[in-house]
């Protein structure tokens, strides 16, 4: 299955069709009336998500993705909290603390925005490949067989969306649910650790 992926923005060059109309537009604005300064849009809030917490402690949507659950004093579910530590133990070398990018890899917490938990599990287990498309060449390898990566997947995800989501800061989450029993088990068996 493969799924284009939104929100993978690499360059901030345009085409070279687009130069004459970018000219046409600059001619355009310096002789439109005078534009006052606004204010800046307040910050979406996320609009409540209807969820459940499974017996691992796993909350979902009423598709059945996986999603963040934080309290009103900043409470953050064992998932969120594990998919912060696992992210910064695995991914931000490429894209950056927080999910925020870098010069080579994409800001996974603009990405999620757009991306469907089914999209981000096809790149990570399958890996992505731009090239030759007039940018810098992008490669995203396959880490289907990193067990630090495939035992956290839905950990990761939930962090990266709570972070697009904006219900998630920068700073390292300091009040957290407890592990559940159930989900060290399911943890142990994805490792193939007794229980």
């Amino acid at each position: 299955m493969k799924n284009s992926v939104r929100g993978w923005f690499i360059s901030g060059m345009l085409p070279a069709s687009a130069g004459a109309s970018a000219l046409i537009l600059a001619a355009a604005l310096s002789f439109s009336a005078p534009v006052h300064a606004q204010q800046p849009a307040p910050a979406a809030t996320p609009a409540p998500v209807e969820k459940e917490k499974d017996e691992l402690g796993k909350y979902t949507t009423a598709d059945g993705d996986p999603i963040y659950n934080i309290e009103a004093d900043g409470t953050l579910d064992w998932y969120t909290y594990s998919g912060y530590r696992r992210y910064h133990a695995e991914c931000h070398v490429c894209h950056g603390p927080d999910g925020m990018g870098s010069s080579y890899a994409p800001a996974l917490a603009n990405s999620l925005k757009t991306m469907t938990y089914a999209q981000f599990m096809e790149i990570v287990v399958n890996g992505k490949q731009n090239i030759g498309v007039g940018t810098a060449d992008q490669v995203m390898p396959a880490f289907g067989e990193n067990k630090n990566v495939m035992c956290y997947l839905d950990d990761i995800y939930i962090y990266l969306k709570a972070r697009a989501d904006g219900a998630l800061g920068r700073e390292r989450p300091s009040k957290r649910e407890d592990k559940t029993k159930a989900y060290t088990a399911n943890e142990n068996q994805c490792f193939g650790r007794p229980s």
